[in-house]
């Protein structure tokens, strides 16, 4: 018999809610807790990176408490098994992700099982199963720091992966979290299509599904959800942006390196329409990177098709999820900091994609969107997707 239980997978960069939003994570939770109480979900994952923010000797312990405070809330009191993984061994430097897994089982869910990479076997999942610090020893998740050879030129840091497995009806899947290489300047974004900070990303994904999908332990349909960090493809951006204008790149007095890219419009008093530095990236047109013009912008969102052969993902109708401006009364105002794109995505293999119930007549499809679209979340939207996964019952 087919049956079907709902799925709500989200990823969130909660960095920001630790560094200087402490105020904000109360309504940054309730935004969380709308999206729950709006697709009543009976299998919820919830992966976060950048736990503790920058400053994560400071904050980690803000950070235990955000868990605890979701863990223990009332929305989620329907949720009778929990599992929970999170990262915040700093002192551990070789080790450390800062990345952060919660995965809440609903009462009326039965058959549910776990992964037990060790005993390489699957056990069912009772109450609540909480691991917080280094995870060395914790046989139910997979946890990997890139290694540091990965970006000799750059600075090493916290960013990695970390997996668990699950059957859920007799449908088995993993679920990986995945945090990558940021772009550390948009100058260097812009020297060349695709960039640097590309082709590294580019590097860490394809180790990351060689690693979920090698023969170590039986493939499974899989889902990636994080902060890829991918960006819009910057340099073919710019010139789309300037073609009207007139470009004018400022080197610094003594070396030839650049500073700054400036691009006045030809008319018009010679308005600066986009303004490049390291880290600003002001375009005049800030409504350019809404939402009505999403197709138009997602030309330049490159990154994810040279993993076509292995990985789908469903058609994002919603803005790009970063940078937004911090600033409480802003919230849907981005920051002129990077350029803005998608960050946060939910990503599967073909495997997974057909498990995916399509249904045209209900209006409880599959979504794919941002939460609290209207509220100051941080610099990063979360990003959730919504489905019914096929389950057979034999």
């Amino acid at each position: 018999m087919e049956t079907f239980t709902d799925v709500l997978l989200v990823t969130a960069n909660v960095g920001s809610l630790f560094d200087n939003l402490g105020e904000i994570q109360s309504e940054w939770l309730q935004e969380l807790y709308k999206t729950i109480h709006i697709y009543k979900p009976q299998f919820i994952a919830l992966h976060f990176q950048e736990v503790g923010g920058k400053d994560y000797m400071v904050n980690m312990g803000h950070a235990e408490n955000f868990f605890r405070t979701i863990e223990s809330s009332e929305e989620m009191k329907d949720y009778d098994r929990v599992c929970i993984y999170v990262d915040n061994q700093f002192q551990a430097e070789d080790g450390f992700t800062a990345l952060g897994s919660m995965y809440f089982i609903h009462k009326t869910l039965k058959n549910i099982y776990q992964y037990d990479f060790n005993v390489k076997d699957f056990k069912a999942v009772s109450g609540q199963n909480k691991y917080v610090g280094s995870l060395d020893g914790v046989t139910t998740v997979e946890k990997e720091k890139f290694p540091k050879n990965f970006w000799p030129d750059f600075k090493w840091s916290r960013k990695g992966f970390m997996r668990t497995r699950w059957i859920i009806h007799n449908q088995g899947l993993d679920l990986v979290n995945v945090h990558l290489f940021h772009d550390a300047s948009n100058l260097t974004a812009c020297e060349s299509s695709p960039s640097i900070y590309s082709a590294n990303r580019k590097n860490a994904l394809r180790y990351v599904i060689n690693r979920i999908s090698d023969s170590c332990y039986t493939p499974l349909p899989f889902f990636l959800f994080g902060d890829f960090n991918f960006r819009l493809d910057t340099l073919s951006l710019v010139q789309h942006l300037s073609t009207t204008a007139d470009v004018q790149t400022v080197k610094k007095d003594s070396s030839n390196q650049v500073e700054k890219i400036i691009c006045e419009e030809k008319d018009n008093d010679h308005q600066v329409l986009l303004q490049i530095e390291e880290k600003l990236f002001t375009y005049l047109h800030q409504a350019y990177f809404r939402e009505d013009n999403v197709p138009s912008l997602l030309k330049y969102d490159k990154e994810v098709a040279a993993f076509h052969d292995v990985i789908r993902e469903e058609e994002i109708k919603f803005p790009p999820s970063y940078p937004y401006s911090e600033e409480y009364t802003k919230p849907t105002q981005y920051m002129n900091t990077r350029c803005p794109a998608w960050c946060d995505r939910i990503l599967m293999s073909h495997s997974a994609q057909e498990f995916i119930r399509r249904r045209d007549d209900d209006e409880r499809g599959v979504v794919y969107n941002t939460v609290g679209p209207n509220v100051c979340m941080g610099d990063h939207k979360p990003v959730f997707l919504f489905f019914s996964l096929k389950t057979n019952d034999h």
